[in-house]
């Protein structure tokens, strides 16, 4: 068996690896053809990963132009800690007001608290991060990526 089908993982290792994920390195196309690549949050949501911008950011304005992206999802330090999942598709962009709360609120969810919600009291985070989504939410587009071609790689199978 050659070493990439020996590090390649199985379906549902790589939906676990999606959905315990929180950041991303998603790539967009420039209007001159070179990559651009941010870090950003991000949630699964029925199956498919979502994340949300400005509307005014590169990304919206190259995902308006071009809707392909490549999503990775990568975690280790050693070379044989390495595990990733990397995600090219087309991405469906969401306007509606309802629908790009959806998706901030499922991002939200997975981001510890103080980065959103600071020093509160438990009992008042959940209100804190829904004020926080609906104030975000008029000033973002949402989007799903239609996943085209998914790799993975986790180099511990390499040591066993």
């Amino acid at each position: 068996m050659n070493q990439r089908a020996t590090v390649a993982m199985p379906p549902a290792d790589v939906e676990e690896h999606l959905a315990h994920g929180r950041k991303l390195q998603l790539a967009t196309v420039n209007r001159d053809g070179t990559p651009h690549l941010v870090s950003m949050f991000y949630a699964m949501h029925a199956g498919r990963i979502a994340f949300w911008t400005y509307h005014a950011s590169q990304k919206a304005r190259n995902l308006t132009r071009d809707p392909r992206v490549t999503c990775l999802v990568e975690e280790g330090d050693g070379y044989f800690e390495l595990r990733g999942v990397q995600v090219t598709g087309e991405v469906t962009r969401i306007d509606d007001l309802a629908g790009v709360a959806a998706v901030g609120r499922l991002i939200a969810a997975r981001m510890p608290s103080p980065l959103v919600v600071g020093d509160l009291p438990p009992g008042e985070v959940a209100a804190a991060l829904d004020g926080y989504v609906e104030h975000a939410a008029a000033k973002r587009a949402a989007y799903l990526v239609e996943p085209r071609r998914v790799v993975s790689w986790d180099h511990r199978r390499l040591t066993t």
